[in-house]
C-alpha cells in the first residue's frame, strides 16, 4: 500500500469534480473497494482515459490505491476513497468526517481485510449487470445495495448484495449470496431461512442467487437444496457466467433461464418493506443518476 500525503481540504477540489467523478465518489462510498477495470467498464469507454482520471483524482486526495504482490505478479490496483473523497462525501451524506489517523487506520483494515476478496467478487456480480445495461436497451440496473445498506433496509437478512433489474417489461429483485468455497453446501442452504422468514412477513420474496465457484459446487448445492427445498426461489450460476444473461439455475427447474424471468415478488406496502413508500412501490436507487440506471 502507497504512504503519501495526501489532500486533507474539499474546497479545493470542487472545481475540479465532474458529474462522473460524483458518481465514483458515490460508488467507493457505498461499495468500498473497486477495482481499475471495475472502475473502467462501469464509468469509462476507454481504459487509458480512466487510468488518466483516477491517477487526477488521487493527486488531489479524492481516491486513494492499494495493491499487493504474488508470485505471477503485482494484483490489480483497488481504488477507495482518499481523505478528502471521505470529506466531501461526509458532506454530502451529513454524517461526520474521519480525522486524518482514522483515516489511515480504515485504509489499512479495508487493505488487509480477509474478506477483501469476497467484497471485490460481489461487486463484480453487479459490475457486470450494470456493464450490460450500459451496453443493452431497454435493460436497467435500477437498484444496487451493499451488504451493510440491505442488511439495514430488510433487517432481518444478510445478503452479499441487493438489487433490482428491469429487461423492457420484466423487472426482478434478487439477493446476492457470493460463494467463494469457503462454507459447506449445508451452510449455505441454512442462509435461506432468513430469507423466508422476510417473505412470511410480507417482506419481498425475490430469488436468492448463489453465484458459485465452479460446476462442481452448484450441483453439490442442487443436491443439499433437494434434500432441503426452500419456499422462497433459489437460482445458481458460476463465475464465470454474465449473470444478466440465461445462466440462472432454479432450484425447482432443470432449464437455466435469464435473470430478468425469476420469479420475484417485490412483497406489501408495510411499514418494515423498503420497497414501499407512502403506500406506493419505489424501486430505484436514491441520489445520483446511475447511467445504468436510466430508462
Amino acid at each position: 500500500m502507497t504512504q503519501r500525503k495526501t489532500n486533507t481540504s474539499v474546497i479545493p477540489t470542487l472545481p475540479h469534480i465532474t458529474g462522473r467523478d460524483r458518481i465514483l465518489l458515490q460508488l467507493l462510498d457505498d461499495h468500498s473497494v473497486l477495482t481499475t477495470d471495475q472502475v473502467h467498464r462501469l464509468l469509462f469507454l476507454a481504459l487509458r482515459t480512466c487510468q488518466i482520471r483516477l491517477s487526477e483524482l488521487r493527486g488531489i486526495g479524492l481516491v486513494e490505491r492499494f495493491r499487493f504482490a504474488r508470485a505471477s505478479g503485482t494484483l490489480p490496483w483497488h481504488w477507495t476513497l482518499g481523505l478528502a473523497g471521505h470529506r466531501l462525501q461526509a458532506a454530502v451524506q451529513h454524517r461526520n468526517e474521519p480525522t486524518p489517523r482514522a483515516y489511515e487506520q480504515a485504509l489499512a483494515r479495508l487493505a488487509v481485510n480477509p474478506q477483501l476478496n469476497h467484497r471485490i467478487a460481489v461487486n463484480e456480480f453487479f459490475v457486470r449487470l450494470a456493464t450490460h445495461a450500459r451496453h443493452t436497451p431497454g435493460a436497467r440496473l435500477r437498484r444496487w445495495w451493499s451488504e451493510q445498506r440491505a442488511t439495514e433496509e430488510f433487517q432481518v437478512i444478510r445478503p452479499d448484495g441487493h438489487g433490482i433489474w428491469t429487461v423492457g417489461e420484466r423487472t426482478v429483485g434478487v439477493f446476492l449470496e457470493c460463494d467463494l468455497r469457503t462454507e459447506p453446501p449445508a451452510r449455505l442452504i441454512g442462509k435461506l431461512r432468513s430469507y423466508e422468514r422476510l417473505a412470511a412477513t410480507n417482506g419481498p420474496r425475490y430469488p436468492v442467487l448463489f453465484w458459485l465457484s465452479s460446476p462442481e459446487r452448484e450441483l453439490h448445492l442442487h443436491d443439499t437444496l433437494r434434500a432441503e427445498p426452500a419456499s422462497v426461489p433459489v437460482a445458481t450460476a458460476t463465475h464465470d457466467a454474465d449473470p444478466a444473461g440465461p445462466v440462472w439455475l432454479p432450484g425447482d427447474s432443470e432449464q437455466r433461464v435469464p435473470l430478468a424471468e425469476l420469479d420475484s415478488f417485490h412483497g406489501r406496502a408495510t411499514a418494515a418493506n423498503p420497497n414501499f413508500r407512502d403506500g406506493q412501490l419505489y424501486l430505484d436507487s436514491d441520489g445520483l443518476d446511475y447511467p445504468w440506471a436510466r430508462a
